[in-house]
């Protein structure tokens, strides 16, 4: 059945086990813009602490919606976000595979956010060998066979008071301590192939139909 989910940058991966299952992902962008959101921030883990990357915006007018949401090019955040990767995930072993299929869609210098960050959606599901396409707005025959998850995924909660993700430590680069639902980058440049079977291994939901 299909989902509706908020609009996500390189979203993390509580967002992946939601919507894993499901045979095609409605961005809802009916709402909007509001702070603090993952539509337009990230977070991975640099060498020393993780870094939140937010995607500055142009000033919105009252009457614009997520939809018309510009991304400002003036300040030099693609460069920063970039190299954050570079420098974070530079000498992961997948890194040098998995990051010129990120690094081109940052080079089209797309204007919209929502392209952006669809763009961005449908490679990263591809590179976990989802084959779930993604469609803009919503189905046209919404039912209670729809899977809906909109205002469930957001930084304002730690993820785990949800009934979504639960952390199954892979190998990262840094520290000594895993730290848990970074951005679906993390996962691809540490674990590459294994990605999806992570994400299977980090569902909530299997983990208490065992008891």
């Amino acid at each position: 059945m299909p989902i509706i989910t908020d609009l996500f940058y390189l979203p993390p991966l509580e967002y992946f086990v939601a919507v894993m299952d499901h045979n095609k992902i409605w961005v809802d962008l009916e709402g909007k813009y509001l702070k603090p959101t993952y539509c337009n921030r990230t977070q991975v883990r640099l060498t020393n602490k993780v870094e939140t990357l937010i995607i500055p915006i142009k000033k919105l007018n009252s009457q614009d919606g997520l939809a018309d949401v510009k991304i400002d090019y003036s300040q030099k955040w693609k460069n920063v976000h970039l190299r954050g990767f570079q420098s974070g995930y530079g000498k992961a072993p997948f890194y040098e595979y998995f990051f010129p299929y990120i690094e081109t869609v940052y080079q089209k210098n797309l204007s919209n956010l929502v392209e952006f960050n669809i763009e961005l959606l449908t490679v990263c599901l591809e590179l976990l060998q989802l084959k779930i396409p993604v469609s803009k707005g919503m189905p046209n025959e919404k039912n209670h066979f729809t899977a809906d998850i909109r205002g469930t995924i957001t930084p304002k909660q730690d993820f785990n008071i949800r009934n979504i993700y639960k952390a199954y430590p892979y190998n990262q680069l840094f520290g000594v301590n895993f730290v848990p639902n970074l951005s679906v980058l993390d996962l691809l440049f540490c674990a590459g192939p294994d990605s999806r079977e992570i994400l299977v291994n980090s569902k909530k939901m299997i983990e208490q139909s065992v008891k």
